[in-house]
């Protein structure tokens, strides 16, 4: 459940780019004018204030916001400008020219429908000329590359029937592969070009190849299957190991490749839980992560945050409120907290 708050009767789109553009003139911006409108304005509301105030003013209401604003603010409402898919393709551009920052692709990957992902790779496409397969192809290597990008290629089936036969077989191919993870040393590659003997050499190459094998099974069923029928598949897991899928990952090895599987798993699994672990991480550190709090909350606000905030807070006895009021400050907390607050 979405938790901003629209006004029953709010002012016409006009009014609003009216009283956006007196916020931006004089002496500095009127932030609290631009957070109060911009803040209880939804998707639809919010599209008719842009074009409301290009046909006024000549001039694109998102690159004046990005001159008005900064910091942590500015890219709060810079995000929540767009609509769900625009926004998911500029966050997937910037994820992956930061050499790859795994976690959003692989959120926007699994978090969204079928038909959801693959409208945000023909926008994605259109807007950059080149796909996002071929961007995450580029920034990436070996297993963690075709993990990727088998993850944001797929088109799964969307439907809530399953095969129990094949979850049970499924999730006794998964854990084998698990087990394979963590069956060569991460040296041992090294050793084959070293000067060791044939035997040994030969040896190496053969469970290395099948610790591919075994990589390979692992993307397939993850990048294949229905959500429905991977959820099947990570129960019969659990039943038959007794424990989690993501909890025997979590003592494999230790590297992004493991660590993308681990949230693709979550991502499927539960959205609402893998978020709140997310906003939870961000508040714990040192210091904030405050990219992360911005997209969950800015990406959640007008879909489900309300079921993550309940979470949250059974999961830590502190309201989502409390704690972004306790960790960030200044305007940018005004703005996060209009978001969350119902």
């Amino acid at each position: 459940m979405a938790t901003i708050r629209v006004p029953e009767m709010p002012p016409s789109p006009f009014e609003d780019a009216l009283d956006l553009k007196n916020a931006f003139e004089g002496w500095g911006t009127d932030e609290k004018t631009v957070i109060g409108i911009l803040s209880h304005r939804d998707e639809g509301q919010r599209k008719k204030i842009m074009s409301a105030y290009e046909e006024l003013y000549n001039e694109n209401l998102i690159n004046r916001l990005e001159k008005e604003l900064s910091g942590d603010l500015q890219e709060a409402i810079y995000f929540w400008m767009f609509d769900p898919i625009e926004r998911s393709v500029i966050m997937a551009n910037i994820a992956a020219r930061k050499s790859i920052d795994y976690q959003v692709i692989v959120e926007i990957a699994c978090v969204n429908s079928p038909d959801e992902l693959l409208a945000i790779k023909k926008v994605y496409h259109a807007r950059y000329k080149q796909s996002l397969e071929e961007d995450v192809a580029s920034h990436t290597t070996g297993d963690f590359r075709k993990l990727l990008v088998a993850l944001v290629s797929t088109y799964r089936y969307d439907g809530v029937e399953i095969n129990e036969t094949l979850a049970e077989l499924e999730a006794k191919t998964l854990h084998n592969s698990i087990v394979a993870l963590e069956s060569i040393s991460p040296y041992d590659r090294k050793e084959i070009n070293g000067s060791i003997d044939q035997i040994t050499a030969e040896i190496l190459r053969e469970s290395i190849e099948q610790k591919s094998f075994h990589h390979d099974e692992i993307v397939r069923i993850l990048s294949t299957r229905s959500r429905a029928q991977l959820n099947a598949t990570f129960n019969h897991y659990k039943d038959e190991y007794g424990t989690s899928i993501s909890k025997d990952l979590s003592t494999s090895l230790s590297n992004e490749y493991v660590s993308a599987l681990r949230i693709a798993i979550r991502c499927i699994i539960s959205p609402q839980k893998y978020y709140e672990k997310v906003l939870r991480h961000a508040m714990k550190k040192a210091g904030t992560d405050e990219d992360a709090l911005t997209r969950v909350i800015v990406t959640r606000a007008e879909k489900d945050l309300e079921d993550i905030k309940e979470l949250y807070q059974k999961r830590t006895n502190v309201t989502l409120e409390s704690a972004v009021h306790k960790e960030i400050s200044g305007n940018y907390k005004k703005f996060l907290l209009a978001l969350v607050e119902e």
